[in-house]
């Protein structure tokens, strides 16, 4: 007889082994996040510390490094929105000594949880130290609270004012895909989603919504980019067939933004001084499709504007770094240690300002002194005028004497320059409260000549350009895509049957002599 089965599990006793399950992925979840969290908390506070943040805290989240995004822009956002309560509670006991110092945002992001968060399960070191000594955190926590005469927690924590909710928007890549499309797509998970009536191909979506993992990020048929700093692009109104210049060119938005305006067609050269920059500038090539792009590392200020590769550049986009002060707000700047309410009107005279605004001159000369260029813009998402009106005035009596005049772009936008010098209602401007973003747009064309309409004439839409020299830059490194290299084996075979074809005409022509 073969022996009788054991009887099933009762019921109720599969449910719990469930919930114990779903319990177990959930802490492991939140171990992760916390840890993921201190990893990018530790680079704000680093950057924060030397005044020279390289990425904003959203970017730092939802970098590929980071799987659990969500969770961790959570904790970071709350534990920085917390972190002096923590510091000062962390202080009066002691807890954060030599041992633990190594690990001090992770204590910081554990702690938020134990006090403010979820209720954490002890999974690690930090956990099972910290929950050892929740009473006398506790302890300090009403001590600091009846220090400050307040009764909730959120009355000690500072309030800003100037964060509204804002729509979301997006731009659609129409090197892979049309606007329709996309409304489709979109509209199948349910995302109210409406065209914006000044800028082409993109969309508004309301506030909050979270696209970074949707698969039309992913694959590259929408980019999460803002209204203002799609308007960027299409202010230099590149012509499809024509050599565009990106001089300031990661994380690469506004590159593949003229690769579509160019429909794929003529070159763009991406040229971007940060190694590591280069690599996000790279990624976001590759997800756009774009097949018009070379990119360079080096320095936009090195390159030698009478080498042959640039003589034929005929528009620039220069989007130099600068203090960020337009976009504080969707940079989270707010929760950063260093943030002080008031400071913006403070900020426009600072020393950080003045040398970026001496960085911005220096490279709209050298953009605004290529030999072919016929269009430059220059852009900054910064509020101060030290770094946007005061630039443009300084550059403008050699822009006159080059033969370059102020147009305007975006005739019917409401907001221009600001009128500190004759000719400042050409700029454009874009306010952080009501457009999102503040932006600054300035552009300059070159007045008609007989030698721009030569030029023009020599630009046939749709042939392919050289590809870079590896020379025309000092220390700089070409990083062209593998088609480049089959462009410049065709350009030399080409130059040197002109060579010979050249050299055959004159002997005929001596002989006939």
């Amino acid at each position: 007889m073969s022996p009788r089965p054991p009887p099933p599990p009762p019921q109720g006793s599969l449910t719990k082994n469930r919930r114990m399950s779903s319990k177990n992925g959930a802490e492991r979840s939140a171990y992760f996040a916390r840890r993921e969290a201190a990893r990018v908390l530790r680079r704000v506070l680093q950057g924060d510390d030397a005044r020279r943040a390289t990425a904003s805290i959203k970017s730092l989240v939802y970098s590929p490094s980071v799987r659990n995004k969500r969770a961790t822009f959570a904790l970071v956002c709350q534990t920085l929105k917390y972190l002096p309560i923590l510091k000062d509670v962390l202080a009066a006991t002691s807890i954060l000594n030599r041992k633990w110092k190594k690990q001090e945002e992770l204590i910081y992001v554990t702690a938020y949880d134990i006090l403010f968060g979820q209720q954490t399960a002890v999974m690690g070191d930090v956990e099972n130290f910290l929950i050892l000594h929740k009473d006398s955190l506790q302890t300090a926590l009403a001590r600091n609270s009846a220090r400050h005469k307040v009764k909730k927690i959120e009355d000690m924590l500072q309030k800003n004012d100037v964060r509204v909710t804002k729509p979301r928007y997006i731009r659609v890549n129409t090197l892979k895909v049309d606007a329709e499309s996309v409304i489709r797509e979109l509209e199948k998970s349910n995302f109210a989603v409406s065209r914006d009536d000044t800028i082409p191909d993109v969309l508004v979506l309301p506030s909050g919504i979270d696209l970074h993992d949707h698969p039309l990020v992913l694959n590259g048929s929408i980019f999460l980019q803002g209204k203002a700093s799609s308007m960027v692009a299409i202010a230099l109104s590149p012509k499809p067939g024509w050599k565009v210049l990106d001089a300031c060119a990661a994380p690469g938005n506004k590159t593949v933004h003229l690769a579509a305006l160019m429909r794929g067609k003529g070159k763009i050269i991406a040229c971007e001084f940060n190694a590591e920059r280069v690599r996000i500038l790279e990624k976001t090539i590759r997800r756009s499709g774009a097949p018009n792009v070379d990119i360079v590392n080096g320095d936009f200020l090195d390159i030698n504007t009478s080498d042959p590769v640039f003589k034929e550049v005929h528009a620039i986009l220069l989007d130099p770094s600068c203090s960020g002060s337009g976009i504080s707000a969707e940079r989270l700047d707010y929760l950063l240690p260093s943030y002080k309410k008031g400071d913006d009107a403070d900020a426009c005279n600072s020393e950080r300002v003045k040398k970026l605004a001496a960085f911005q001159r220096k490279a709209l000369l050298h953009a605004l002194s290529f030999p072919a260029v016929e269009r430059v813009v220059y852009s900054t998402c910064s509020v101060h005028q030290t770094e946007n009106e005061d630039v443009i005035k300084s550059v403008l009596p050699l822009a006159t004497s080059l033969n370059f005049e102020l147009a305007t772009p975006f005739p019917l936008w409401p907001h221009r320059g600001r009128p500190v010098f004759e000719g400042a209602e050409h700029l454009l401007r874009t306010d952080p409260a009501e457009d999102t973003e503040g932006f600054f747009i300035a552009l300059f064309v070159k007045k008609c000549n007989s030698a721009n309409n030569k030029l023009s004439r020599r630009t046939v839409p749709g042939k392919s350009m050289p590809s870079l020299s590896t020379k025309f830059m000092r220390g700089a490194r070409c990083k062209p895509y593998p088609f480049c290299k089959m462009s410049a084996m065709w350009l030399y075979k080409h130059l040197a049957k002109q060579r010979t074809r050249k050299s055959g005409h004159l002997r005929r022509m001596t002989q006939k002599g």
